[in-house]
């Protein structure tokens, strides 16, 4: 057989895929009849739902992401970037950390590149906004507002203050909500480390173009949500959309201004550049056009899963599976599935799922549910949220290491301290060189 399998991609796709041909080619694997190589600009896998608990400081960020090469020990791990894909030629170009591009043959190709923020033209969201898809961003953030927290203590600017205690979120999805709700809860909590700054002193905003917030799970528990977002004093504005950011000065659609030194921005993804590169069938959306069984329309040795791609729902017909985490895991395990029966000459399957729910955490002990129907807010809702997270963390040691952060947690206080010069490790070394020049 000698085969070779090229996965593009070690988000959620490509390491559960990964995972399961490494189980299910074992003879193949050993025997030299089947090679299996990952490409990804990282080396690790970051479980996006516990983004914003690692930027509260629940979590360690180190504990939220998944090493490919300790997880994947018969998986040839290449760290850089995809540029092109030549299905016709089965070859794709590589473009390492550092040196030249160079061409990577292979057999059969897994799609599995995932997704980027999807931005739109608007001015000045370049200057101050962030996002929150990568475990850098989340510590970067967790780092800006506890530094902000910093400035505006020191300051007797009133205009300074109220600018960086002023945190603006645009998106009211999974990860706009959690974001906004674990940072607003963790901000809260370091103001009782601070003589002049009350938690009323901290003004939070969360931006919408529709009419409802965390749609996924539901209109009541949404209303719901929305409700106890107001009620913790957070400004929640529906049917409203960002303007300009300009210089941290933000204009909204309904016509109100403020200045703001954070911006987050949760507004959608979108496929990543590589899948315009790839030469493959792409439908209205954008995504790779996918069958049901996980192939790539129209092609042979190809299948695609994940954001990146659009998959029939053929439980709900006309429609196509959501680009979420839960989608991603159970496409994987049928996607590894279909490309050993391809090997093997078989029959291919169906992805079929059932919905189980969505779950979302609000900040600590706070939560909201709907898993098969039932509706939990709330403690029970938390407390669901992080158990059915817990489960789906890849290996037991990422299991364990999350279960310990969870239970010293309990005992002792969050940290509370910005290491925002992480970010600029040289520059104190700059200036010292600097000095001695002088």
């Amino acid at each position: 057989m000698n085969k070779h399998i090229l996965i593009v991609g070690g988000g959620y796709v490509g390491l559960y895929t990964a995972l399961r041909l490494q189980r299910r080619l074992q003879r193949e694997l050993r025997d030299g009849e089947a090679r299996i190589t990952i490409i990804d600009p990282q080396s690790y896998m970051t479980y996006q739902p516990f983004l914003p608990e690692a930027a509260a400081g629940n979590l360690s960020p180190r504990h939220v992401v998944a090493p490919l090469r300790r997880i994947l020990p018969k998986v040839r791990i290449l760290n850089g970037r995809v540029t092109e894909v030549d299905h016709d030629e089965r070859t794709v170009t590589f473009q390492p950390p550092e040196g030249a591009p160079r061409q990577v043959a292979y057999d059969v190709i897994v799609m599995a590149a995932g997704s980027i923020s999807r931005t739109l033209p608007i001015p000045g969201l370049t200057d101050i906004g962030i996002g929150f898809k990568a475990v850098g961003e989340a510590i970067a953030l967790r780092n800006r507002v506890l530094h902000l927290l910093d400035v505006a203590e020191s300051t007797d600017d009133p205009e300074v203050r109220r600018k960086a205690l002023t945190f603006v979120v645009v998106g009211a999805g999974f990860a706009g909500v959690e974001a906004l709700a674990e940072l607003e809860d963790m901000a809260k909590d370091s103001t009782r480390y601070y003589r002049n700054i009350k938690p009323s002193d901290l003004r939070w905003v969360l931006v919408e173009a529709s009419n409802r917030v965390l749609p996924e799970v539901g209109p009541e528990m949404g209303k719901w949500t929305l409700e106890q977002l107001r009620e913790r004093g957070i400004d929640v504005k529906l049917e409203t959309r960002l303007e300009s950011c300009t210089d941290g000065h933000v204009i909204l659609s309904d016509g109100s201004e403020f200045d703001a030194e954070t911006l987050v921005w949760t507004a959608g993804v979108k496929p990543s550049p590589v899948v315009n590169d790839s030469g493959l069938p792409l439908d209205e959306r954008g995504r790779i056009k996918c069958t049901a069984m996980l192939t790539i329309a129209g092609t042979s040795d190809a299948f695609a899963a994940g954001d990146a791609a659009g998959v029939p729902d053929v439980t709900n017909p006309g429609q196509y599976c959501a680009p979420n985490a839960q989608h991603a895991v159970r496409q994987a395990k049928v996607l590894a599935d279909n490309i050993v029966r391809h090997l093997r000459g078989q029959q291919l399957v169906e992805y079929r799922h059932k919905y189980v729910g969505s779950v979302a955490g609000l900040g600590l002990h706070q939560g909201v549910a709907n898993v098969y129907g039932v509706k939990l807010r709330g403690f029970p809702a938390w407390f669901m949220h992080r158990t059915y997270h817990l489960s789906r963390v890849p290996t037991l040691n990422r299991k364990v290491r999350v279960v310990v952060d969870w239970t010293l947690a309990l005992f002792f206080k969050r940290e509370t301290i910005s290491l925002g010069e992480m970010e600029h490790p040289r520059e104190d070394f700059r200036a010292a060189v600097a000095t001695t020049r002088r």
